[in-house]
């Protein structure tokens, strides 16, 4: 579950509000153990990914860095060419 979870830091341009939610969405279903409440603890879920996000885009909003801002789709890219250094494609026919 929690492999989609993405920097969002320094990033341009800056994390939309949904790649927020999306990640704070992720972090709760790994904490729940569930990718869907049940009725009983659908409020519970779903307050607590409100939250997480409120305080995931406070983080972000406020850290500071001299970095340069990373570019998405060169990082998009390195982290593809990683993956397919990991995983070869020959692994994956077996």
């Amino acid at each position: 579950m929690c492999r989609n979870i993405k920097t969002l830091f320094n990033f341009e341009p800056p994390a939309s509000d949904e790649e927020v939610r999306a990640s704070s969405l992720q972090f709760v279903r790994k904490l729940a153990g569930t990718t869907k409440p049940s009725r009983a603890n659908e409020a519970a879920f779903y307050r607590a990914v409100d939250e997480v996000t409120a305080a995931a885009r406070l983080l972000i909003d406020s850290m500071v860095t001299n970095a340069e801002p990373r570019n998405r789709e060169e990082e998009a890219a390195r982290l593809k060419a990683l993956s397919a250094k990991r995983f070869p494609k020959s692994a994956i026919e077996r």
